[in-house]
């Protein structure tokens, strides 16, 4: 049993066809039906139940599948981590933001980054924290950004930032004129908000449980000048950080009676390797925090 072998049985067990899996791999069929072949007489076992159309993969090709995927994820850690020992010549970042913080307060932070290491190219994905959390897990996503609160223990963090969540209103609402919104009024009033899986969604959600209310709402999205957009118009009312609003004069944003802090975190996995580019994002995303004056909204 050798690596190649089990680059090809991963690939088949994935695509559950040889035709398909020899397509991807760019070689020709024969060959990777004979290597199968021949990883399974090495192995004295069946791994795939093959029929007319498609396979699948046997109880003991199931078996097999974890180990070559845990085998194959090291030996590409190990590859990468021998590579980087010549230095931060070369590499990719890939991080995953919620749209808010990386629309107001992640394009300064990234382009400094850029310009400190002009050889290492970024990725941003866009995406609700329980999704930025399977994705890190699954080996998907390098690290990403989340709310310490829900983070699940396979994860690493650090703390970068800490916030307040602000109820956002029209300036003509009727609490508007108030310096602190109670629970209570929050939740009587039609809310505007992110879809499940985004941190402020999760928070309301959680809130809403604790305290047996209910939420009305009325107006679902994950883009933030639709939701500024929709409560100017007086529709609803939302939860945002300052950042968001900041320069909005038809925005007033209150914080709760009861304060709701969240800490931002940067978030990776624990078990796999994280490069030296990535490390490098890290430290200067702390060190960014840690030495500056806040960052003004762009």
């Amino acid at each position: 049993m050798d690596t190649k072998q089990l680059r090809y049985f991963q690939r088949v067990a994935h695509c559950q066809s040889f035709s398909r899996a020899a397509e991807q791999l760019h070689i020709a069929q024969p060959a990777i039906s004979m290597s199968i072949r021949k990883l399974e007489e090495s192995l004295d076992l069946t791994l795939f139940h093959r029929g007319d159309r498609h396979i699948r993969l046997t109880d003991e090709g199931e078996r097999l599948l974890v180990h070559a995927n845990t085998i194959l994820s090291n030996l590409a850690s190990a590859e990468l981590e021998m590579r980087e020992l010549k230095g931060l010549k070369q590499g990719k970042v890939r991080i995953g933001i919620s749209s808010m913080l990386g629309s107001y307060y992640f394009p300064p932070i990234l382009l400094a980054f850029k310009r400190r290491y002009p050889n290492l190219d970024l990725e941003v994905i866009e995406g609700g924290t329980w999704n930025l959390q399977k994705m890190i897990e699954a080996g998907q996503l390098d690290m990403g950004v989340v709310v310490s609160e829900f983070v699940t223990p396979s994860l690493e963090t650090a703390v970068f930032l800490r916030e307040p969540m602000l109820v956002t209103m029209s300036k003509h609402h009727t609490l508007a004129q108030q310096t602190s919104v109670t629970y209570d009024e929050f939740f009587k009033e039609e809310l505007v908000m992110f879809k499940q899986g985004y941190f402020h969604r999760n928070v309301v959600d959680r809130l809403a449980n604790q305290i047996g209310a209910k939420p009305h709402i009325g107006f679902e999205t994950n883009l933030v000048p639709l939701i500024k957009s929709v409560v100017k118009q007086g529709y609803g009312i939302s939860t945002l950080l300052g950042m968001a609003v900041a320069d909005e004069a038809d925005l007033v944003s209150l914080p709760f009676a009861e304060p709701i802090w969240l800490d931002l975190a940067i978030a990776w996995n624990k078990d796999r390797y994280l490069s030296q580019a990535n490390r490098a994002f890290i430290d200067f995303l702390l060190d960014f925090f840690n030495s500056q004056t806040p960052i003004q909204p762009l």
